[in-house]
């Protein structure tokens, strides 16, 4: 099988224009801790668990693994990519399949 190659770390302002072409995403932390995370509200608590539970499918799929925060009616979710210890066009692929998570068909 081959390797997929190490992705590449985005540049501060690759990262703003990125950031302004989704829906609520922000820029958490500093340094070698930068994310970009969002958090969605929902009616209940099991409304909430079926979110992250989704989350968690396309996270597997994609071998793109979020940090995942889950309250009452809140699921934040943080992607960031360990590898290059920033934020690469992978985080925000993800971040654009978690949102057509909830967009109706």
């Amino acid at each position: 099988m081959p390797v997929a190659p190490v992705p590449i770390a985005l540049a501060a302002t690759q990262i703003i224009a990125k950031l302004a072409q989704l829906t609520d995403w922000k820029l958490h932390g500093d340094g070698s801790e930068v994310a970009i995370e969002k958090a969605y509200h929902f009616a209940g608590y099991l409304q909430t668990m079926a979110f992250a539970n989704a989350v968690a499918f396309v996270a597997e799929r994609e071998n793109h693994h979020p940090e995942i925060v889950v309250q009452y009616k809140v699921c934040s979710v943080r992607f960031r990519t360990h590898d290059i210890g920033g934020i690469s066009i992978r985080d925000f692929e993800c971040a654009t399949q978690v949102d057509a998570l909830l967009q109706p068909n």
